[in-house]
């Protein structure tokens, strides 16, 4: 039997895909799961973005390998969103087009991050930064936050853990899992500590940016101090119901272009080229569907936020951005029912699943053991069922 690598062996299995297989295997046995696992828009890709791409598969001109980068209308359309809607300034040989964020993501990490490197992680954070970070032999240095901060890093704490040894501060806003945004003071904030430490670059996860609830999406690349050593990471999955379409793509300094196309280029050389076509009318076309997806979400975060209130022992904030739902249930650990005893929230998202057919993920894999997190991208039917489902199972537990 082959042994896997070390760098494989660095890794974990990813909470978010654990728990929807767990609950595939449930549902597959006649059980009827709701989930609220997955971080997945329930909505359909807008019509204008299916039609581009049967119009690209008609032409048959693009059943061939298309540039590693991505094709250059596509990363002109993204230069134009970027000005459009950030205030960001790029060239397309800024821009590299990959497989989702994630690979974006992994790019970044792999082309730059040398053994012992140090990147900082504000938590809670996504389960695959530090799982991507050990994998590339870096250190993940993790910042703690919670829910009475509105899991928000502070200045202090980013200053606090900067050593000539960090390479990277990464973080997403909004944030999966927690919702939080940070606004343009809290970021001109980290900007003023970051500009007393040149040898640090920022990884800014935005691929949120369109399911900001409260206020106008801003990215910390607006900085003029920042533009230079931010590489912002976007794509397509979450504001416009693309995940199945697999687009992510980063805008960064040329250089940082370049070696991140060098990787891709010996991994998976460009991405599908009629998602990329589609990409081009998502980009360019109307906004409406995506603004009407985030009125939808913004009309089920307010009901499960009243629902969540109605649980004892829950304890979270409002979500400011996303789709998601991060309470503290640590109030429930020492609790049982039917002889099995609440040790954390592991314990806690399995619970759920077993005695009240919810699935959820556990705060372990996103840095905030005390937690679990909700997803609100389901019908409100499925969301109203789940959330009673979740109190009568919380009120067993003694």
């Amino acid at each position: 039997m082959l042994s896997t690598s070390i760098a494989l062996n660095r890794v974990t299995e990813s909470a978010t895909l654990k728990m929807a297989t767990l609950s595939r295997e449930l549902a597959a046995k006649g059980v009827n799961i709701i989930s609220l696992s997955l971080g997945e828009p329930d909505f359909s890709s807008p019509d204008h973005i299916h039609q581009a791409a049967i119009d690209a598969i008609k032409t048959g001109k693009f059943d061939s390998y298309s540039p590693v980068t991505g094709y250059l209308d596509l990363r002109q359309a993204i230069c134009t969103k970027l000005l459009r809607d950030n205030n960001l300034e790029y060239k397309p040989e800024n821009i590299v087009v990959s497989t989702g964020a994630k690979h974006s993501l992994f790019n970044i990490f792999s082309a730059f991050i040398n053994p012992g490197d140090e990147v900082i992680i504000p938590g809670p954070f996504w389960v695959s930064y530090p799982e991507q970070i050990k994998y590339c032999d870096g250190i993940p240095v993790y910042i703690k936050t919670t829910v009475a901060d509105n899991f928000k890093m502070s200045a202090a704490q980013l200053e606090a853990a900067i050593t000539p040894k960090t390479k990277f501060l990464v973080y997403s806003s909004p944030c999966n899992p927690t919702g939080a945004v940070y606004t343009k003071d809290e970021l001109a904030a980290f900007v003023a500590v970051l500009e007393k430490y040149p040898h640090v670059h920022v990884v800014s996860d935005e691929i949120y940016e369109f399911l900001n609830y409260e206020g106008k999406h801003v990215s910390i690349a607006e900085f003029p101090s920042m533009k230079d050593r931010t590489i912002v990471v976007n794509g397509q999955a979450k504001g416009f119901a693309m995940t199945g379409w697999r687009i992510g793509y980063i805008a960064a300094p040329a250089y940082i272009a370049k070696a991140c196309e060098k990787l891709q280029g010996q991994v998976t050389s460009g991405t599908n080229s009629v998602a990329q076509r589609a990409t081009i009318a998502a980009l360019t076309g109307s906004l409406e569907p995506t603004y009407k997806m985030r009125e939808a979400f913004k009309i089920r975060r307010k009901m499960v936020y009243d629902l969540m209130l109605e649980i004892p022992g829950f304890k979270c904030t409002m979500p400011e951005g996303a789709f998601y739902l991060f309470p503290d249930i640590s109030y429930y650990f020492g609790k049982s029912y039917n002889g099995q005893t609440i040790e954390n929230a592991e314990d806690f998202a399995m619970y759920l699943l077993n005695e009240g057919h919810v699935a959820a993920v556990s705060g372990d894999g996103f840095g905030a053991p005390e937690c679990i997190r909700f997803s609100y991208a389901a019908s409100e039917a499925n969301l109203v069922e789940a959330f009673t489902r979740i109190k009568n199972a919380c009120a067993k537990l003694v």
